[in-house]
């Protein structure tokens, strides 16, 4: 059973603003019904036992401490700048 229509794929497409000829058309709602069917046999597992995860491993934040350090001095910071006043970057306006 198609879950996804050929019309809905082409009402989708020319929201996307994509033009699709007909074999196009015809593949994509293929496409999308085959990663559907997929889908529900992902459905009738039984993950009862599996806890809710947000990522299959476990993620922690790694922070280092602050430390101060040398840095450029403002000469060699502007060396390379295209535009500067001499004490600060200068760029386009933006607003």
């Amino acid at each position: 059973m198609e879950k996804i229509s050929r019309e809905e794929v082409r009402h989708v497409a020319e929201l996307a603003r994509l033009r699709l000829d007909a074999d196009e058309e015809l593949a994509m709602t293929r496409h999308l019904n085959m990663i559907l069917a997929y889908m529900d046999k992902l459905n009738e597992v039984d993950t009862s036992d599996v806890p809710p995860t947000t990522h299959a491993i476990p993620l922690e934040n790694v922070f280092r401490p602050d430390q101060v350090r040398d840095s450029l001095d403002r000469d060699r910071a502007l060396a390379n700048a295209p535009q500067s006043d001499g004490a600060n970057f200068v760029v386009p306006k933006v607003i």
